[in-house]
Order: C-alpha cells, then structure tokens, then sequence
C-alpha cells in the first residue's frame, strides 16, 4: 500500500481508513502544532499528485479484507484540497468500491475557490479547522501561506456550510499561551454557531508538534474554553477531545508496512504499537527496533510519553 493507511482509530470518526493523497508536507499552512513537523512546501495552487484510480484500488483492496471501516477519511501529510484530483478520488471511491462514507479533514484555507468547495461537496463529511477568526492570533498559530487571506478564508468556509449537503464539523486546537484568550474563544464559537456546524471538537495537543515550545492549555483555559462554546453553540454541539485516541488499530496485510505507512501521518504511541503488532508478531518489540535501524520511523519522546513518529521530522 502506498497511499491508503490503516484502520486506525479516530476520535471523532470512529475507526477510519486513511487515504494519503498529499506528498510529504505540501500545504497552505505550516501549523506550530503540526504533528508532521514543519511545512516544507507552503502553496495554494491545486495540482495533480496521485492518480485516483489507484487510491480507488488500494481502498478496495483494504475493503475486501472485511475490517470494520466506519469511515473512508482524506488525511495526507499535508493540506488534502491541494490535490486537484480530490473530487474524482471521492466519486471514484464513492460510485465504484463502497458505500462506507468518506471524510475529508481540511484546513478550510481554500474554500473561497470554487472548485474545492465543488470537490469537498461529495464527501459524507467534512471537518474544518477554525483555530482564530482573529488575524493576529491565526497569523501565529497556523502560519498561513503569504498570499492567503483570512476574510477570504472565513468568507469561503461560509459559503460552503450554506451550500453543503452532507455534516460539517469543525476542531480548534488550543494552545497555551496562544488562541485560549476569553475574546478569542467567543469570536471562534460565534462564528460556528453562526456558519452552523453540526459539532465543535476542541482539542489539545497529545502528540509531538512541530515547534517544541508548543504545550497544552493549563486546565482551566481547557475548561474555560468548554464553557464558552457550550453556552453559544450548547452543550450537545460541543466536546472536548483531551485524551488520546483509544489503542485499536487493527492491522491489515504486512504487519511492518503497516506500522511505516501510519506512522507516516499519524505519529503512534510506542505502547499502542507494541500492543497492535502483539496480535501478529511473536516480538514485536524487535520489530519496531528493526524500523528504527533500517531508518523506517523513529522514537521521540513528547509530555512524558514515547512516540513513533516518521524519520524525516
């Protein structure tokens, strides 16, 4: 498998396939608490990257194995409405191979194109990501490409969540010290309640980001934050993920392929790795220990816990 990873779990989609449709670190933002590390190639011009029929294959083929799938989501390793062959992937998936529903998670900086919103418009699902609608604050924590704007951003979010058929949802990522100010967080949920998300998920980080300083909001920011969104958007549109994901990854095909292939978006807690590969591999301590030698992943360590994470970062 080349551009399909997974099953791996998800906080917010249940048990999700993922579809890598975005070269290493191709994207419109170069978030400081990206879990793949800093962005190398910072655009907004769409271009082809992968042939859909391909992704449409390796779906299928992960498909017939009979795991429990509950969603078919677009998570690459960098920004997936970059890719300019996003709608004929979604279709393809959609007409052809399954009727499990697709998720697209973005970062919404290009919704003010057309096109993307016509592309994101197949999904069964869409997540954006609204951190500030404040300048400044959005400027600091996400580290937008020159030429985007965030008007326009927020304009064409907008215009989606009219014209959008299928849920919307939306995360904010709080970190300490940056976007958890009380105006902030009322001009963020405001804006939600406004465009007219089915659920706001506030999150934290729990896995290694890409600038060190980058550390989680003091309890009460967390708490603080809850509060705000509950009392304008109320409490049934609203959760707060501060927990990692629950360790079910299930694993399909070559139990190192897998490993390599998750790692490379989704950065995995060593525990939650030894106790997949237990399943398959009489030692899968060695086998981990085999990647790291062969340069496959590598350790870090992050809030006193040790990850698995791709050798580039």
């Amino acid at each position: 498998m080349r551009l399909v990873f997974g099953p791996v779990p998800s906080r917010r989609l249940g048990t999700s396939l993922g579809i890598n449709n975005i070269p290493y670190k191709f994207c419109t933002y170069s978030c400081i608490y990206c879990q793949l590390g800093l962005t190398r190639n910072k655009i907004i011009n769409r271009r082809a990257f992968y042939d859909p029929e391909e992704i449409a294959k390796e779906v299928a083929s992960v498909i017939s194995s009979n795991v429990k799938v509950d969603y078919i989501s677009f998570v690459p390793d960098g920004e997936p409405t970059l890719d300019i062959n996003l709608g004929k992937a979604i279709t393809t998936i959609k007409r052809r191979i399954t009727k499990i529903p697709v998720a697209i998670l973005t970062n919404a900086s290009l919704l003010w194109r057309e096109d993307v919103r016509l592309d994101l418009s197949y999904a069964d699902l869409v997540s954006i990501k609204v951190d500030s609608v404040i300048d400044s604050i959005w400027r600091k924590i996400n580290r937008p490409h020159v030429d985007l704007k965030l008007d326009e951003v927020l304009s064409g979010i907008k215009a989606f969540a009219m014209e959008f058929k299928g849920t919307l949802i939306s995360e904010t990522m709080l970190v300490r010290k940056v976007n958890v100010r009380k105006e902030n967080l009322e001009e963020i949920a405001s804006y939600l309640k406004e465009i007219g998300v089915k659920k706001a998920f506030l999150l934290i980080p729990t896995r290694p980001p890409a600038e060190k300083w980058v550390l989680p909001p003091h309890y009460e920011d967390m708490y603080k934050a809850y509060v705000i969104f509950k009392d304008i958007l109320g409490e049934e549109r609203v959760e707060l993920l501060s927990k990692p994901e629950r360790p079910d990854f299930q694993i399909v095909g070559s139990p190192e392929e897998y490993i390599v292939k998750t790692v490379e978006v989704h950065p995995m807690r060593y525990e939650h790795a030894i106790q997949a590969l237990s399943r398959r591999v009489r030692n899968p301590e060695q086998l981990i220990m085999k990647l790291i030698e062969e340069g496959k992943v590598k350790l870090i360590r992050y809030a006193g816990t040790t990850f698995l994470i791709r050798p580039e970062r």
